[in-house]
């Protein structure tokens, strides 16, 4: 490769968003719920579904118990903007994990601009978990001839704190 020019293979990049509120259970909550994520993401929700069985809990396998969103491309990153603007553009270094990928939550949705408090909804605070990856990281999931990432061409946590500080101006602390 010539002198100076960048390799777009090697250039972190954030692949997807997934917004996750947890209820716990079904019924009026959940829709209460699947009303505020639709508020805030823009985006039609798709229910959680309960892989164990807990009878203190009142649990059964393939119970609605929460509600996400998957965000990509333009409407991931402009929800990540505005989630970042509600934490200060501040991030602790604990939010990143090995992988590259960074989770933090917020406490309210009233939060966001332009939402306001509803006292029937309620109060519900969400989960964010940005997936950072190159370019190809496709071939891990593909069905036909997948294969391994090789080490150096997965993100790590310092790469993914790098590209937070570049693209979204955040202090990681």
């Amino acid at each position: 490769m010539p002198a100076g020019t960048v390799n777009t293979m090697r250039q972190p990049r954030i692949h997807k968003i997934v917004v996750n509120i947890g209820v716990g259970e079904g019924g009026d909550k959940l829709q209460k719920a699947e009303k505020v994520m639709g508020m805030v993401t823009g985006a039609k929700p798709s229910r959680t579904l309960s892989k164990v069985t807990n009878r203190d809990w009142g649990l059964r396998v393939g119970s609605p118990i929460g509600v996400r969103v998957t965000l990509r491309d333009e409407a991931a990153e402009a929800f990540l903007r505005k989630a970042l603007d509600i934490r200060q553009f501040k991030m602790p270094d604990y939010s990143f994990d090995d992988g590259g990928n960074l989770n933090f939550g917020v406490p309210d949705y009233t939060d966001f601009p332009g939402q306001k408090y509803d006292p029937e909804i309620g109060i519900f605070g969400m989960d964010i978990a940005v997936v950072i990856e190159r370019p190809g990281g496709r071939v891990r999931r593909r069905r036909v001839e997948s294969r391994k990432i090789p080490r150096e061409h997965k993100v790590s946590r310092e790469e993914a704190m790098q590209l937070m500080k570049e693209k979204f101006n955040v202090e990681v602390i």
